[in-house]
């Protein structure tokens, strides 16, 4: 699968590793969120923070709360894929109240691209893992119901990138995935980008800025 490309440059990510370590020193369950639109490189850098930190983190992917397409048909939502009504809010809520709550043992589902779906359970958050790494486009929505996130993160990094940078990243997405190009560029138009100017014109403010 094409991954966007890295947001941030590797002194950049040593100094976020570094500032995450520093204040996760002394709790039991440190909590943090990237957001940012789609094609940001939000997967990219919550994966790469993840691994510079080593065992004691854990990768969250929002896209595990992803309405299945079934669902998104039943809901007349299918056109909207992507959208934040398109995700089952209550449920990743609930996940992430779990994770605060630095419960034992939490399974996270995860989204699999190369099957259109979340595979349940697919991941695990444990206490050996106190550093939870969550990234997904909604964390930072200032709309009802997202923003009652807010209280559950301990530090928030917001990815801005330009749009037309965004729109350019969408074609070469759909490219590599081999869908048609007319195709492609109306999902883009009528589905990508409303999603993205979503997520850039209504954001709350971020700790740290990429």
């Amino acid at each position: 699968m094409a991954s966007d490309p890295s947001p941030v440059s590797e002194e950049t990510l040593a100094r976020l590793a570094t500032l995450v370590s520093e204040k996760a020193e002394n709790a039991p369950r440190f909590v943090v969120g990237i957001a940012g639109p789609p094609a940001s490189g939000k997967s990219t850098l919550a994966a790469a923070l993840v691994d510079r930190l080593g065992a004691r983190a854990a990768l969250v992917p929002m896209d595990g709360y992803h309405f299945d397409d079934v669902v998104l048909k039943a809901k007349g939502l299918s056109h909207c894929k992507g959208a934040p009504e398109t995700f089952d809010f209550a449920g990743f809520a609930s996940l992430l109240k779990r994770i605060r709550a630095n419960e034992p043992e939490i399974a996270v589902p995860v989204f699999d691209r190369s099957m259109e779906l979340a595979r349940a359970g697919a991941a695990l958050v444990t206490p050996e893992t106190p550093i939870v790494v969550v990234e997904g486009n909604y964390l930072l929505l200032d709309e009802a119901p997202w923003r009652d996130l807010g209280s559950l993160f301990d530090l928030t990094v917001f990815l801005d990138v330009e749009r037309d940078e965004l729109e350019r990243r969408m074609v070469e997405r759909w490219r590599f995935h081999g869908r048609e190009e007319a195709a492609a560029r109306h999902w883009i138009e009528t589905n990508d980008m409303p999603n993205i100017d979503r997520v850039r014109a209504k954001r709350r403010p971020a700790n740290w800025v990429v």
